[in-house]
């Protein structure tokens, strides 16, 4: 059988440790900061879908510069953000 333990801590020293662990996590969180939201990715045929573009307009934004876009394993990703931005500014 476990026999429990029992530490006794002064009332000080106890509210002394909890603060300093507060401290400990506020720093923490102001070097990681928040973590971001997850955003979907969307590829070629959602975004030529949801902009009513072909694929061919699709490459052409690419190659201009107009939407960002990453490759990952030889296809091309779009964040939905950067696509709803392009909708909201009627650039197509």
């Amino acid at each position: 059988m476990n026999a429990m333990k029992l530490i006794i801590i002064d009332c000080k020293a106890w509210e002394r440790h909890c603060s300093d662990f507060a401290n400990f996590i506020h720093r923490i969180e102001q070097l990681i900061g928040n973590p971001p939201e997850t955003e979907e990715w969307l590829d070629n045929e959602a975004v030529c879908r949801r902009l009513g573009i072909s694929k061919r307009t699709l490459q052409s934004y690419r190659d201009t510069g107009k939407i960002p876009f990453s490759i990952i394993g030889h296809k091309c990703y779009y964040k939905e953000s950067d696509v709803t931005e392009l909708l909201n500014t009627g650039n197509e």
